[in-house]
């Protein structure tokens, strides 16, 4: 299969459609290299998941394992690739997994690329020639008992689980710092707004509260999506009816898979289904986007909160981390929102483009796993970079103007919203109509009518006595 050039450093390996060179120090193989020229398209190579490629090969060793364990491997051969699945999952080679995140072929691409490289390699560890596959094949030997169809959706799900927990924990810690700032704003009153209009007084720290409880069931949702994933057709090969797979292989690799992975496996109910249906991506894909758009609000409350700093809401300042402009001296502008707002709205578009791919699946196969997989992973991975920036670099770093906020209540028509309950209805819509016509605050109005003292005004806000309006001033 395999021919050496010493003179230019290549070498040829032959497949069904023929020969084809490739650099002699190359782990991958023929395959690979077709693979290559045939899918230039974004230039990323299947690398940038190390999470992927990591469950990829652990995929691999496990069904070496099984297929030792049945007397269907050379234990010679089992052990040199279980050696190389074990460098590789340590940080080895990876800059051999060169295929692109997007291909055609349901992923076949990149389960022939691991094959060749863990065969390479595992050849290299028994002191054989790369290329030299009569002593052990990518296929025949690496790829024994499998399929690209059962074997990429694992690793898929198996990367899909590992990285929804990491979210979930970058959610949680930014949850607490959220909370943390909830307690610390306890005392500062502001204006609550509805429609972007004056509503009723509340406190930052309420704001700030609900900025963190918004993500109290999310950290839930995640670890439940995470393990509805251990589901997997391993072992159902092509189209889930085990072809090609010894009857004990399944359950056996299953077995190793789950204790190399530190976490269950199942067998899925219906292996048939499982192959085809892409329905627990969308799942995924749905709980990653609900903490998107409610990441992507908040960080326009954020954005709109700061803004000015002279004539803007600039109830609160977030932190300097970079100058804002080239030409505008002094300009600082919300970038870490910012970002954040931009990785929601990549996720919302990452959510689209998998809900069709799913869809597109025809009869026993969905060919689109690949598309998937490369926009959750890249979409999990963004929103917990996301979650960190915000905690590290911005939402700690937040103060608050309480003297603007504490002016905002005192002038603010709203609080005849809160008085209306003692004043009446009729009396509050018409000190609402004065103030807003006279500029004269509720609170003055309410006290030169005798209908309130302002200690009383105060109680009712659940906050300190209000200053009169020539205090203000």
């Amino acid at each position: 299969m395999t021919k050496e050039s010493m003179v230019d450093g290549t070498r040829t390996e032959r497949d069904s459609i023929g020969d084809l060179e490739l650099p002699a120090h190359a782990y991958y193989g023929v395959h690979t290299r077709r693979a290559l020229l045939n899918f230039p398209i974004t230039g990323t190579p299947i690398a940038v998941h190390e999470g992927f490629i990591s469950a990829l090969v652990c995929v691999k060793q496990a069904a070496a394992m099984a297929n030792r364990d049945l007397g269907l491997l050379d234990p010679v051969k089992a052990d040199a690739i279980i050696k190389a699945c074990i460098d590789i999952r340590a940080g080895w080679g990876r800059d051999q997994f060169v295929v692109d995140v997007l291909q055609g072929g349901a992923g076949t691409s990149t389960n022939m690329n691991a094959n060749e490289v863990i065969a390479n390699r595992a050849l290299e560890l028994l002191g054989h020639d790369r290329g030299d596959y009569s002593r052990l094949d990518p296929i025949d030997d690496v790829n024994l008992c499998q399929s690209t169809n059962d074997v990429y959706p694992t690793a898929a799900r198996l990367a899909l689980r590992g990285r929804l927990r990491e979210l979930g924990d970058e959610v949680s810690r930014l949850r607490e710092v959220l909370l943390g700032k909830g307690r610390e704003f306890s005392g500062v009153v502001k204006m609550g707004r509805t429609q972007l209009q004056e509503a009723v007084p509340m406190t930052l720290g309420r704001e700030f509260t609900a900025f963190g409880g918004t993500f109290g069931d999310d950290v839930a949702c995640l670890e439940q999506v995470a393990a509805g994933l251990a589901d997997t057709n391993l072992g159902g090969t092509a189209i889930g009816t085990g072809i090609n797979a010894h009857p004990g292989y399944p359950a056996l690799a299953r077995r190793h898979l789950a204790s190399l992975a530190g976490s269950p496996v199942r067998e899925a109910f219906d292996l048939v289904e499982a192959t085809q249906d892409a329905a627990a991506f969308v799942t995924v894909s749905n709980s990653v986007k609900r903490v998107a758009v409610k990441l992507s609000k908040m960080c326009n409350d954020l954005r709109l909160l700061s803004s000015g700093p002279t004539w803007g809401f600039a109830e609160i300042t977030l932190p300097p981390v970079q100058a804002g402009s080239s030409i505008m001296p002094g300009k600082v502008n919300p970038v870490i929102p910012e970002v954040v707002n931009q990785i929601a709205f990549e996720v919302i578009g990452n959510d689209v483009t998998i809900t069709m791919a799913a869809e597109a699946g025809q009869l026993q196969l969905n060919a689109f796993t690949p598309l998937i997989t490369h926009k959750l992973l890249s979409g999990i991975n963004h929103l917990a970079a996301g979650c960190r920036a915000l905690r590290l670099r911005c939402i700690p770093g937040i103060a608050a103007d309480a003297a603007r906020l504490r002016e905002s209540v005192s002038t603010s028509v709203g609080m005849v919203t809160v008085l209306s309950q003692t004043v009446g209805y009729g009396q509050a819509s018409a000190i609402a109509k004065e103030s807003l016509a006279t500029g004269v605050p509720v609170a003055d109005l309410v006290a030169d009518r005798g209908l309130l003292t302002r200690e009383q005004v105060a109680d009712l806000l659940g906050a300190p006595p209000l200053p009169d309006h020539g205090a203000l001033t």
